[in-house]
């Protein structure tokens, strides 16, 4: 993606992440520009995908999901049928919170938010053994969220 970002750009996308619920009239005062222009730039950097979606941060605690676990998946055939199975049976699943197909060691690395590890051992099951083509995995268990999140480094300079 080759958007030319400027200044202002920038300064409006380091405070919709900080905070979406920033009322245009708000962002504008904060970014110098008119809430007419803070419109239509939010517009068209959604438009050209810069900004993908907005969204609230929940506490997994407060829903249940007081244990976070970090899968890496080596699968047994990297056809692309296959792989594309297998992301679709990722992207379906809401406990896992993000994936990555990497190079390296492994082919996958999923981030889950579970109950606890019975559903763990449940999802392992149902997403990797289940399957066919997941040849081996390795299970970390985080013992403290010490920093999370989706935030982008926005360079204002």
């Amino acid at each position: 993606m080759s958007v030319k970002l400027d200044a202002y750009d920038r300064a409006l996308l380091a405070e919709i992440q900080r905070d979406a619920r920033l009322p245009q009239s708000e962002l504008g005062e904060r970014a110098h520009l008119s809430t007419a222009a803070v419109n239509r730039r939010l517009r068209l950097l959604s438009e050209a995908g810069v900004i993908e979606g907005y969204s609230a941060r929940l506490n997994p605690k407060a829903l249940g999901y007081g244990l976070t676990v970090i899968t890496e998946v080596m699968v047994e055939n990297e056809r692309s049928d296959l792989l594309d199975a297998l992301q679709k049976s990722f992207n379906a699943c809401p406990q896992v919170q993000q994936c990555y197909y990497v190079a390296g060691e492994c082919d996958f690395v999923l981030v889950f938010l579970v109950r606890d590890m019975e559903q763990y051992v449940a999802l392992t099951r149902a997403l990797f053994q289940d399957s066919g083509n997941v040849k081996a995995f390795k299970t970390l268990v985080a013992m403290d969220r010490v920093k999370t999140g989706m935030g982008v480094p926005v360079d204002l300079g």
